[in-house]
This record gives C-alpha cells, structure tokens and sequence, in this order.
C-alpha cells in the first residue's frame, strides 16, 4: 500500500475517571474507505475528534501526509484537507443552503465583497456533483433532515479534500438518498481521497468499505479487510461475545385480535394522502418506506401533534378524538419521536425529570413536584431497562446515545399502557443497544401492548414486525405478512409503487409546446 494519509500510534486520552483511548493506532490510505467500528463508547468520536483537530491526545504520535501534526484547532486541520461530518448536524438554521455549504469559503467579488450570485451558483454546482436537487435559497430550518444531512455533506466538500471523516452520515436519510452519497465515496475512493466512515449498519460496512477497523472500551481489537470477516464475527469483536439471535423469538399474536388502533383513510397534508392501517392488541406492526413517503406524518397525525384533514381513527374500537398529545397520553398511547435530541429530550434535565415528563399529575402535590416520588420511579424505571448511569441525577445529555434511547423507553413504557409508536427506534445506537432495544420492544408486546413501528432499517422491520405496511408517496400501498414478509419483498413493493405512481402521472400530463 502507498503512505497513509493520516496515520495515528499509541494514542492516548485521559477524562477524569475515563479512558476512552488507550494506545490506539489506526491509518487510513489514500483511495481507500476505512470503516471504524464499536459500541457506544468504544472511543470512535474521540478518534475522530483526535483527527479533526477538536481534541488533543494526550500521548501518540499523528502523521499527516507523510509529516508529524499537531493540530491547533479544528479549522487548522480543515485547511490542510481534513474534513469531518459529526453525527450531530453543524448547520445554521436560519442561514440558506447555499451560506450554510460555503460558510467557511465565501465567494468574492469586486472590492472584496460576498457575491451571492456567485455563492448560490457554487452552492448548486456541489449539490448537483451530489445528485441532488435542494434549493440553495432555501433555509435549513425549512428542509426536512435527509436534505439537511445532504447539505452537510456537501459543506464538506468545499476545497480540497484529502480526509473525509463521516460519523453515522446515513442516521437520517434511506433509500435514492443512502445510494447517492455511496456512489459519491466511491468516486472521491477513485481519486484518492482517504474516507473514515462510521455506521451502526453493518450492511452498509459490507457494501462500501474496504478494510474495518473495531474498538472496544477505548482498545484496538484489531483491523482487517471487510473480506476477511463475516457479520457474526464483526459483531463478536465489537461487543465481546457472541450474539447467537439478535432478533427475540415472535409470539403467536391472534390474526383476528381485536385492533387497538384502526385507521381509515387518513389524509394529514401533502404528504399523507390516503392511509389505512390497523394495529391489534399485543402486536408489533412496522411502517417501511423510502424517505418522504410520509411514514413519520402519519405518526404525529396519530398522536395529535399533527392536524387531520379527514379520514377515520379509532382507538380501543371507538372514535378517537385528538384534540392535543396530552389527550393520547391520557388514553395510554406513546410517542418515541425521530430525533431524541431536538424532540425527545430535555438535556439540560437530570434522567429522573426526563423520565416522569409526560406524567407530571402522578408525582404533583398541591401544585408541588414531589421530588423523593420523582427520584423513587425514576430508579425502578432505570433498574428496569438496565440504564448504565450511576445516578437518576445524571444530566440525561451526558448519556450514551443507547443510553439516551431506553430512558426514552421507559419513560413511555410508564405511559403506553395500549398503544406504542416508535419513530426510528434505534438510530445512531449500536449494536449492543439495539439488541437490548428489541428485547424490550418485544416484551412490551408481550404484555398486550401495541407496537407501530416505523424504521429505515429493513432487517430491524422484517426481524420485529408481525405484519407490514408498506408506504409511498403518502399512500398505502401494501401489507407484508407471514412467510411473504422480507426486505426484498418491501423494497420491491415500495419502488414499484413510486414507479407505477409517477407513471401514471406522466401520462395524465398534458403535452408541453
């Protein structure tokens, strides 16, 4: 192989009372896709820190095009070709696509001032050398996450890139968008640009990556050719044991239970234009389809966070009237939404507060939170799903993304004594969480609750799901069940539907000139 771009030895980094690098070496090579690997605080963001300039070791060496570096500062690193996209997006919300991609590099014109015709004519010719079409005037606050995880990538694509540093870059986008961005590493591997991805989604280590390198507990376990190992042995290394059934055993759900959620021709907007579905009682039934086919709309139209144009809901066999989220909480349905972060969580809040948000009535005194009461559900709930946190006082944005996610589940498990829907459920965890994660959505079942899921993740859909209903372009378009129920089947469903749709558009079109 030729000189590594980047090559780091024995790094080390020391918290106060963690470790997360403990004499780490890693190298990528020039036109090569190097997957990095591990649990959720296995050490992967300090590393990428570590190169983007963000952190600095305590100890090691790190060469950079065949010099040793030591970066003062993030935007030191960036000018010499590195360029990171963290898995949380660093985008200006109220700032257009085209000053969001070219925040750091602004054309100028005559007397040195910003051209915005030139800005937003770069702008476009990125995002077209990505293949995709989003505005450029357009603020990102106004798109919706896959286009702004696209305009991120394109941000990084400014100047000239040498390393490229993706963490989780496909948490928020599927389908044409997942297939656009690959398409895109491959022809930057071509010309010999080094590329570091990180991603839970061992399908896509598989299909992109050229060598893995997998950490543990701030260790190496080792690096080798994606080649060289098979799936089952990728997850042993990262988790340290072997994970015989990543998917818990299905019960027999009654194909004629009763139904505790039916909906009937559900029009929510632009993007739900006719939606029927039902889920029964103790079931887990999933939502599949490409981004934008309106799976997450017919969530919150569900739940009240959403205005209903017209159709039917019915909960427990009965109309169901939504008139705000409080009202489907107290009718005992649960809402884990899309983004912990920016919907889920109140970080700034201890885990105990996080935990009884919903339910404040249950813990209030004469107006008062009872706070011993607060910390005493919160602990069984932390006992419960097997939080890691020394604490229920822990600040809950000092938690794990895994982490993060179960005391979103036990929050709502307190709630959801009917009906569940899951937005997403394991994004940006790994896979030891994720397991976890589908142990308790199934128990949850097993208990007679309702489960409608919505996920990206096929083999998470087809490993949960009793039943299936496909989406596209805000419509129905079929159910999956029983031995008919796998990822090709789905994928074949959804394309099929897109094309015929958009086919069927074409020829009601009326000729042009």
């Amino acid at each position: 192989m030729s000189a590594s771009v980047i090559e780091l030895s024995q790094i080390e980094k020391d918290y106060p009372g963690v470790k997360p690098l403990d004499k780490v070496d890693f190298a990528v090579q020039p036109g090569e896709i190097h997957a990095l690997l591990g649990e959720n605080g296995a050490g992967k963001s300090t590393l990428i820190r570590v190169m983007g300039g963000v952190t600095k070791p305590n100890s090691g060496t790190i060469t950079y095009l065949g010099k040793p570096v030591s970066w003062q500062s993030p935007k030191a690193a960036r000018a010499a070709g590195i360029h990171v996209i963290h898995q949380e997006l660093a985008l200006f919300p109220e700032l257009s696509v085209a000053e969001n991609i070219l925040v750091d590099a602004q054309p100028r014109g005559m007397l040195g001032l910003i051209s915005n015709r030139a800005r937003h004519a770069r702008a476009a010719e990125i995002l077209a050398q990505l293949g995709v079409d989003i505005p450029t005037h357009a603020k990102i606050d106004e798109l919706p996450l896959a286009d702004q995880q696209m305009v991120e990538i394109a941000k990084a694509l400014v100047g000239d890139v040498r390393l490229l540093i993706l963490d989780e870059p496909t948490a928020v986008i599927a389908g044409r968008e997942v297939d656009l961005l690959f398409e895109n590493m491959r022809r930057l591997r071509n010309e010999g640009v080094g590329i570091v991805y990180v991603s839970h989604r061992l399908e896509e280590i598989f299909e992109i990556a050229d060598r893995v390198t997998i950490l543990k507990d701030g260790q190496l376990v080792g690096t080798s050719p994606v080649s060289a190992l098979t799936r089952e042995e990728m997850i042993t290394k990262m988790v340290g044991r072997r994970l015989s059934q990543i998917y818990p055993p299905r019960r027999a759900a009654p194909a004629d239970g009763p139904d505790v959620l039916s909906v009937r021709n559900l029009r929510a907007g632009p993007r739900v234009r006719d939606v029927s579905l039902n889920v029964r009682v103790g079931e887990i039934v999933g939502v599949a389809g490409m981004v934008g086919s309106g799976r997450t709309e017919v969530a919150e139209a569900i739940f009240g966070t959403r205005a209903v144009d017209s159709g039917v809901i019915e909960f427990d066999g009965k109309p169901f009237e939504r008139k705000l989220p409080k009202g489907s909480i107290g009718h005992g349905l649960g809402f884990l939404t899309e983004s912990r972060k920016d919907d889920g969580l109140f970080l700034g809040l201890p885990i105990s507060a996080n935990i009884v948000a919903p339910d404040l009535d249950a813990i209030t005194k004469r107006g008062l939170i009872d706070r011993k009461q607060e910390r005493a559900v919160a602990t069984r709930q932390i006992q419960d799903f097997s939080v890691a946190t020394p604490s229920p006082d822990v600040k809950i944005g000092n938690l794990s993304g895994g982490n993060q996610q179960k005391v979103l589940f036990s929050r709502w498990s307190r709630i959801a004594s009917k009906l569940l829907i899951l937005d997403e459920p394991t994004r940006g965890v790994d896979i030891g969480a994720k397991v976890e994660i589908y142990r308790i959505v199934r128990r949850l079942a097993d208990s007679g609750v309702g489960v409608l899921m919505i996920s990206s993740e096929l083999p998470e859909i087809v490993g949960l799901s009793d039943r299936v209903f496909v989406m596209a372009q805000g419509h129905v378009v079929g159910e999956i069940k029983g031995d008919a129920l796998s990822e090709e089947a789905i994928m074949d469903l959804a394309v099929r539907s897109v094309e015929d749709r958009n086919a069927g558009m074409d020829q009601h079109a009326e000729p042009v000139g």
